[in-house]
């Protein structure tokens, strides 16, 4: 699919306060972006101070979970997501600036202190995030790279799956959805030459009552529903 620009994305995403912008840094500590983020939302909105508490508890380190979603296009699930589960922290990645100021912009009207982005190429997670310093992935409706000579570019390949078990924690999650069926098959085929196990899966996912239970929908989940595509998705754990 053709991404239109959006003329100044770039330095629209390189001033944003919700952008990461020299993620490698960060390798290691990400608990302390979310700290300070948590910190100066609570100086902003004195309101959520009980009387009588103690305001130096926003200088304790908070340390919660720490899940990303690779491609997170327009923000719309990670976006949903952070609002429901405050005591997680999420990081959305994304490759292509005119998309994520999309989701940017949805952060802006909610500026939720458990998410922020980066803009970057997933082949360099593993400069990003340490060893055992994430603890579950989303995949959501990746790039097909449907030609066959691009195989180690789709996200569920053995190469990625290889990245990914290196900065997830011992049996750390990966999600991962598409309404592509060859994708599907081929990252299935994918699992057996990885350090990953299968938890579950399933090829219709708003028709299994059981792994739809709590299902967010991405942008693109939506629209290809809406025009008769089953959903397949898997869920597996590192070994």
């Amino acid at each position: 699919m053709r991404l239109r620009h959006i003329k100044g994305a770039e330095e629209l995403i390189a001033n944003n306060r919700f952008v990461i912008q020299e993620p490698k840094a960060m390798r290691g500590s990400w608990h302390s972006v979310f700290s300070d983020a948590a910190s100066e939302q609570i100086i902003k909105d004195p309101a959520t101070l009980h009387m009588g508490e103690d305001s130096s508890r926003i200088d304790e380190p908070l340390i919660h979970p720490l899940h990303i979603e690779v491609g997170t296009g327009k923000g719309r699930f990670i976006t949903e997501l952070a609002a429901a589960n405050p005591d997680i922290d999420y990081i959305g990645i994304e490759n292509h600036s005119s998309v994520l100021l999309k989701a940017v912009k949805k952060l802006e009207d909610r500026d939720l202190p458990n998410l922020r982005f980066i803009l970057m190429d997933a082949i360099a997670i593993e400069e990003v995030f340490a060893p055992g310093e994430v603890d579950r992935i989303y995949l959501n409706f990746s790039d097909p790279w449907p030609k066959e000579r691009h195989a180690k570019r789709r996200l569920p390949s053995r190469q990625f799956l290889a990245r990914f078990h290196n900065i997830l924690r011992d049996e750390g999650i990966i999600e991962f959805k598409t309404d592509n069926r060859e994708l599907f098959d081929f990252a299935l085929d994918e699992l057996k030459l990885s350090d990953f196990v299968l938890i579950d899966k399933t090829y219709d996912l708003h028709n299994d009552d059981r792994m739809n239970a709590g299902n967010i929908m991405t942008e693109y989940e939506e629209r290809f529903s809406s025009i008769g595509n089953p959903i397949c998705k898997y869920v597996i754990r590192r070994r």
